[in-house]
């Protein structure tokens, strides 16, 4: 066995322990007096013969302990640091023993003093539980310490309660001071006790004073009687007045009651006026609106009239194809009910339908769209910022709902309402305002009820009594949406958001109800894969969103072509959105125009679609009364 590397080992160990020898000096003592005074050198047994018994009983030199390189420090351990030994092997090369196994520990426990590794190993062993107590002891030190300094806050405390108690003691025997003097106060009372019975005696005499007058105030009183006998014939008098104004009043009262059936008249007169003049405007209407470039204005291939608020132009500049010939123009011209530019305040557009959200409540189901592509500014047109300047279209019409409604309680009307807000991703309807787990969300479905009503199921229809429960819906719809970004907009809109406000009126004493439904769509954002480049689940969820608007223009083409079947079920958007294109609704398209000369493609199909839903025909609106 080759001493290098143990001798080796032990300069590290050595090294290791140095650092903490100051505090294991009590142990070294301690392993000190364990030495064994005459340790037994070891004999080294060569080939198959054993030395001499000479050999075996002396050894060959003394141990000489903390010299040369098998000197180990000494390590907070318990066991005993035995001195290195090395047996003396005789140099005789004709010598040979077979290597016979000799135990490196000794029936007590002990290891042989030849064992250095071992001994080595065992103190590193003793030395990582010593440094774990000291680890321990450590952070007990650390928590009484924590404890000391909870205690002396705790002492800090009732020095204070102390000092407050103090404060009381010395208030309350500044209080019993003053109440020393209560018996000062008790005598002076009793002085004034004795000054009041002497009034009273002077009251006394008084009195009689007193009592002769009252004898001559009863004969006043006979006076005052007959006096009082002239006023009740003039109470008799106004009685009779009075009966004549009570039946005054009565035929006033039958006036305000005609005056009511008038007023009501009226009010169902303003309303069939009313839908008079939006049907001659057109159940569907189409509105044009042209975002401002970033840095405001209007790009060149845009041109709207300065006299004409109903027509728009694209002009595109396109090359010879002979070359012979400068750049041609070619204009595409589109006419709508409204054309509005870059400069156009959100309150102006909301002032042009205003007329059309009234007609929600007079009973009437109400839808307004907005279709474009991405960036074009379609959320921006429906909801908005939150400053009052910049709301959308769905907290304006929100607003005007509330307070319209409040004024006609005055003529009996109590209205109810309930908001509801989904979104349909990927051709999958998800509830904006479910607030429970994801992975317990559940599924929806849209069912149509036999009087031929829309409705979704699992779907959260909340009842809103203020106009700022909505807007607080509202704003849980918007963080909920789902948006991403792409190369055209930072924030796209993935997804067709739908808000519908049910409305249901009673007016009690004309035995009448209405009820209605105001549905404001935000679609998705149109684009072309080369524009937007999207990929992989950006991709598919641009696929949707084409598939579902196409769908949207089949049917418009198939409703102004008057064909008998229209294919509402092709997607989850005409499906939902039924009653709104074909049915009992008014409906308003906002196409949303993006001012980009690189958008020109996108602004051309836009228009194109908005024109075919300009040139559709639906029913007759009627009002949902009973």
């Amino acid at each position: 066995m080759s001493r290098l590397p143990v001798m080796s080992a032990k300069r590290v160990l050595t090294s290791s322990s140095s650092e903490n020898s100051q505090d294991m000096a009590p142990v070294k003592k301690k392993l000190r007096k364990d030495e064994p005074q005459k340790p037994q050198a070891a004999a080294t047994v060569i080939g198959d013969k054993r030395p001499p018994a000479a050999a075996a009983r002396a050894p060959l030199y003394r141990p000489v302990r903390g010299a040369g390189a098998a000197t180990v420090a000494a390590a907070p351990s318990r066991g005993v640091l035995k001195p290195a030994a090395a047996s003396a092997a005789p140099k005789a090369a004709s010598i040979r023993q077979p290597p016979a196994a000799k135990p490196s520990v000794t029936g007590g426990g002990r290891r042989q003093p030849w064992d250095l590794k071992g001994k080595v190993t065992d103190m590193e062993g003793k030395l990582r539980t010593y440094q774990t107590k000291v680890k321990s002891v450590n952070e007990e030190n650390e928590a009484m310490k924590a404890s000391v300094a909870q205690s002396q806050t705790r002492m800090a405390e009732l020095e204070r309660k102390v000092e407050s108690q103090k404060m009381k003691l010395s208030e309350y025997e500044r209080e019993l001071q003053r109440l020393s003097g209560v018996q000062n106060e008790l005598e002076k009372v009793s002085s004034e006790k004795n000054l009041l019975q002497k009034e009273l005696a002077n009251l006394e005499q008084k009195y009689k004073v007193v009592e002769t007058l009252r004898e001559s105030q009863e004969t006043e009183l006979q006076t005052l009687k007959m006096k009082l006998s002239v006023q009740e014939s003039t109470m008799a008098r106004l009685q009779a007045t009075l009966k004549d104004t009570e039946e005054e009043v009565c035929s006033l009262k039958e006036t305000v009651a005609e005056q009511r059936d008038e007023l009501h008249a009226g009010e169902m007169e303003r309303r069939r006026l009313h839908n008079t003049i939006q049907e001659l405007k057109g159940n569907i209407r189409v509105f044009c609106r042209v975002r401002p470039l970033d840095d405001g204005g209007l790009s060149k291939h845009i041109q709207l009239a300065a006299s004409d608020d109903k027509s728009i132009m694209l002009a595109k500049s396109e090359e010879s194809h002979t070359g012979k010939t400068a750049e041609t123009q070619k204009n595409y011209h589109f006419s709508f009910d409204r054309v509005f530019g870059p400069q156009a305040s959100q309150r102006e557009i909301f002032d042009e339908i205003s007329l059309l959200v009234q007609s929600a409540l007079d009973g009437y189901n109400v839808c307004c769209f907005a279709y474009g592509q991405t960036g074009s500014g379609k959320t921006y047109t429906m909801e908005g910022e939150e400053v009052d300047d910049t709301r959308g279209v769905i907290p304006r019409a929100v607003t005007q709902i509330f307070r319209a409604g409040a004024k006609l309680q005055s003529q009996g009307w109590q209205f109810t309402f309930t908001a509801s807000f989904v979104e349909i991703y990927n051709e999958t309807l998800r509830d904006l305002l479910y607030t429970g787990k994801t992975s317990k969300r559940p599924e929806h479905e849209i069912r149509k009820s036999s009087n031929n009503e829309v409705t979704v199921t699992n779907l959260t229809y909340e009842k809103v009594y203020t106009e700022d429960q909505v807007l607080g819906l509202i704003a849980l719809a918007k963080q909920n949406r789902s948006t991403a970004q792409t190369a055209q907009n930072d924030r796209s809109s993935r997804s067709h958001s739908v808000f519908q406000l049910q409305i249901e009126g009673v007016n009690a004493g004309r035995d009448i109800k209405c009820k209605s439904t105001l549905c404001l769509v935000d679609l998705a954002g149109s684009e072309r894969m080369v524009k937007s480049q999207s990929q992989g689940e950006r991709f598919k969820e641009m696929t949707s969103i084409n598939s579902s608007l196409s769908n949207l223009g089949i049917v418009i083409t198939s409703l102004a072509n008057k064909e008998s079947h229209v294919p509402y079920r092709n997607s989850k958007l005409t499906y939902l959105l039924q009653n709104c294109l074909g049915g009992n609704s008014k409906t308003l398209m906002f196409v949303n125009v993006s001012p980009e000369p690189e958008s020109f493609g996108e602004t051309l199909n836009s228009l194109r679609f908005a024109s075919k839903v300009n040139d559709c025909v639906i029913g007759t609106a009627s009002s949902n009364k009973k």
